[in-house]
């Protein structure tokens, strides 16, 4: 299936995208190509082949939800200009 032009403009249009005419020629011929490789690979044979989510039957590898770090909350906090039961205040920007 090919594009045409006005399919292209549309495209372009919902794509809020200003092409020149050199570029919706080059545009129709680069989308009529891909829209033409999806339809060959639509034509590939899948039957008996089990739909996967990811192609690696792998488990992700994940760490102890460990703590290692200190609370260092009143260390950092020391460099504010002003804090308040371990909130940072900041100047009213929005009335």
């Amino acid at each position: 299936m090919s594009l045409d032009k006005e399919q292209v403009q549309y495209i372009a249009m919902l794509a809020r995208l200003k092409l020149t005419d050199e570029e919706y020629a080059e545009s129709v011929e680069k989308l009529s190509s891909i829209v033409d490789f999806v339809d060959q690979l639509s034509k590939a044979d899948t039957d008996g082949v089990i739909p996967m989510a990811h192609p690696f039957d792998a488990i992700q590898r994940l760490r102890p939800d460990a703590v290692t770090e200190s609370n260092e909350r009143d260390r950092y906090q020391e460099n504010a200009p002003e804090v308040a039961d371990g909130l940072y205040l900041v100047p009213k920007v929005i009335e």
